[in-house]
């Protein structure tokens, strides 16, 4: 009896060892995850996609280490919904985001909620069921700021930590001073807000030796205002974008610099992508030479640069023009690539595509929704070339039509990718399939409550 007294307290040793090397050993198999999410920000701000305005060398290594994708649709021309496409793996419409989140009562003019429902599928929440340790740094703008005190704080969604910015339920102090984006009263000035995010990712990371993470660096200093220090002219836009873009691109550098540093390159999946496209656009250079900027459905507006790197899994120095991409397809294949389970009750719309990342061969998919626009009164600040307020893109058709059913425009993107030749008048029996499919889909949006 006494023997074995003394042998169970070694066999729970032993146990407890075996258990931590076994958990560390899955942790090593399992990548670092890094999403990128500029804002703002068009394909032809990066010079892999032929932007010629400012350099981006470190952004073309990141390129030139992965995978460039040149078909890759965000959920909508704008900020929140955008991002809510990104975390639930689902259209936005799906949760009541519509528009750029704000005050009360402009939410309500824009049909939608004040903040995503916590109730939503959420990527980092299934990633921290698998074991991962999660992060949010940079903009969030999926609820709080501006008169919405209530909004669900970080932990709601799934993250372990979070750095978040002004329009977040809980904005870090050194960058909101004052109720507002950016201060000159902040203690990280509007010029080091994105070394601040890259800093506290690298940090992040270094403090989880043992464990796999996964890192929301979503920076917005690509968006206006464009401040490059503390003396430019605010006014003068395409002076102070130059030197902001610039500095972005030496951000993404010190990124891939660290994670190198670190010894956790090979195990990192490095995520680069826009939330919508550029506005201002600058005569349209920026958006790549598509149709359309920010707040519109028109290429413009939600064909976004993005690129994958993952060293020894991802081809580098690939470039795949033939898969459609979305950004609702980022949590399943996120989730496959880390090992997590999607939710059992959530209607995911996306797609894994993991092996595509992985240099398979695209399938065919169904058909891509966008909407934006819901009416005249709380979206009168829309972009002068405005689209028609909904979207399908079915293989190479891509439909834009209003609600009611007016003003189609039809697009072969195959032939016509900057949507010049509207070809709805020549084929109406197309146009009227496709209407019917995009307006069927609105009609499954949940009620204003």
């Amino acid at each position: 009896m006494k023997r074995r007294s003394l042998l169970l307290p070694l066999l729970a040793v032993i146990v407890a060892v075996s258990g931590s090397w076994l958990r560390a050993a899955d942790a090593a198999k399992r990548p670092h995850i890094i999403f990128i999410l500029a804002d703002d920000m068009g394909l032809g701000d990066l010079g892999c996609y032929g932007g010629t305005q400012v350099p981006t060398p470190r952004i073309d290594r990141l390129a030139a280490e992965g995978t460039r994708f040149t078909q890759y649709y965000s959920a909508a021309p704008i900020c929140s919904p955008s991002r809510a496409g990104l975390i639930t793996g689902m259209h936005p419409a799906r949760w009541r985001i519509t528009s750029f989140l704000q005050t009360k009562k402009g939410n309500a003019g824009c049909e939608q909620a004040d903040f995503l429902d916590p109730r939503a599928p959420s990527l980092p929440r299934a990633l921290k069921a698998a074991g991962y340790a999660t992060a949010h740094i940079g903009k969030w703008h999926l609820g709080g700021g501006r008169d919405v005190t209530e909004a669900p704080k970080f932990a709601a969604y799934g993250y372990d930590e979070h750095a978040g910015t002004y329009e977040s339920p809980e904005p870090h102090p050194d960058i909101t001073a004052t109720n507002w984006i950016w201060s000159a009263q902040d203690k990280v000035k509007r010029w080091d807000r994105t070394a601040f995010f890259v800093e506290r990712t690298l940090d992040f990371l270094t403090r989880h030796p043992d464990q796999p993470c996964f890192v929301n660096l979503w920076a917005d200093d690509v968006h206006t205002p464009w401040v490059p220090d503390e003396v430019s002219d605010k006014k003068d836009l395409p002076k102070n974008f130059r030197p902001v873009m610039a500095e972005f691109d030496k951000q993404i550098g010190r990124l891939l610099d660290g994670l190198k540093a670190r010894g956790l390159e090979e195990n990192t999946v490095v995520v680069f992508a826009s939330d919508n496209g550029a506005l201002p656009t600058f005569q349209g250079s920026r958006s790549g030479g598509f149709r359309g900027s920010k707040l519109n459905l028109y290429e413009g507006g939600i064909r976004m640069p993005f690129i994958v790197r993952w060293p020894g899994k991802v081809p580098a120095g690939r470039v795949d023009e033939r898969s459609v991409l979305a950004a609702v397809d980022m949590f399943p294949t996120i989730a496959a690539i880390a090992g997590a389970t999607l939710p059992r009750d959530a209607a995911i719309e996306g797609l894994d595509l993991s092996a595509v990342w992985r240099g398979q061969p695209a399938a065919a998919r169904g058909p891509l929704f966008w909407e934006y626009g819901r009416n005249d009164e709380f979206f009168r600040y829309l972009a002068n070339d405005r689209s028609p307020n909904l979207a399908v893109r079915q293989a190479q058709w891509k439909l834009l039509v209003n609600a009611d059913g007016s003003k189609p425009e039809l697009y072969d993107l195959s032939l016509d990718p900057k949507e010049a030749n509207n070809l709805a008048s020549a084929q109406s029996a197309r146009v009227k399939e496709l209407t019917r499919l995009v307006l069927d889909w609105r009609a499954t949006w949940p009620k204003q409550p």
